[in-house]
């Protein structure tokens, strides 16, 4: 579904990735890990088409970035920023109804489909209830509920979200992750997201991306890439891998800073 063929990003004189040779297919859920600084937004943003890279291309279903269609490429992806600036004081259901836009095809008014999409997505991350609130009422994971439910109803099989779990209380990050895992193993959809919490990662991705110093980068899958050696080499800081309960946790080894 989506590839990157020798792609590189530098900003000023600094590389953050050289040569990335990757693709995410249908099915499989990314997590893209690195310290701050290290590229992981900006790749997100080239990923979707926001941003050109250095050298490079980026191909989905087999076409450059550059050569789709704005509307065709919006009922392909869907991209969640990081962060957001809510202006107007739009309801939550209106907020989520704008992630639509591509299927109205000129049609001033949303249609009867558009508000079901979009209060099932509500319904999905446990935000039905806002419908009716102006945004800029909201909480910093209420508001960021409301953005992965504007995401999902955007419909699209490609999800390219940065940090989807800042702000949400335990309960929802777990239900969030949840619901993406599903949505690649139920429903053949692609995710690829930016995080730091290893736990709620390995919880979800099939395969995660590492970021290094100096462009340098390791992809393939979590059982293979998300082992002490290489998050080491990536984060510059040890990681303990404990196995529990069928799956791993990863802890910080205190007091070994630098080793």
């Amino acid at each position: 579904m989506l590839r990157a063929s020798d792609l590189t990003l530098r900003i000023g004189e600094r590389t953050l990735l050289s040569r990335l040779d990757w693709q995410a297919a249908p099915g499989e859920c990314w997590s893209i890990i690195g310290r701050n600084g290290a590229g992981k937004s900006t790749l997100l943003q080239v990923l979707a088409g926001l941003r050109q890279p250095s050298s490079g291309l980026v191909a989905l279903d087999g076409k450059p970035l550059n050569e789709w269609p704005l509307a065709d490429l919006a009922r392909r992806r869907a991209y969640l920023p990081q962060g957001r600036s809510d202006a107007f004081g739009y309801t939550v259901l209106e907020t989520v109804l704008t992630a639509r836009h591509p299927y109205r095809d000129g049609a001033y008014w949303d249609s009867d489909a558009d508000r079901r999409q979009a209060l099932e997505a509500l319904n999905a991350v446990d935000a039905a209830h806002l419908a009716g609130r102006d945004v800029r009422t909201l909480s910093g994971g209420e508001r960021q509920r409301v953005a992965i439910a504007a995401a999902l109803a955007q419909d699209t099989p490609l999800l390219l979200l940065d940090e989807p779990a800042t702000a949400l209380d335990l309960a929802h990050q777990v239900a969030a992750m949840r619901l993406l895992g599903g949505l690649c193993r139920d429903a053949g959809r692609t995710v690829v997201m930016v995080g730091h919490d290893l736990n709620l990662a390995d919880g979800v991705a099939t395969h995660a991306l590492l970021l290094m110093d100096g462009g340098d980068w390791r992809a393939g899958p979590v059982a293979e890439i998300m082992r002490p050696g290489p998050l080491q080499a990536c984060l510059g800081y040890p990681i303990e891998v404990v196995p529990h309960r069928g799956r791993r946790i990863y802890i910080p080894l205190e007091g070994k800073e630098g080793a």
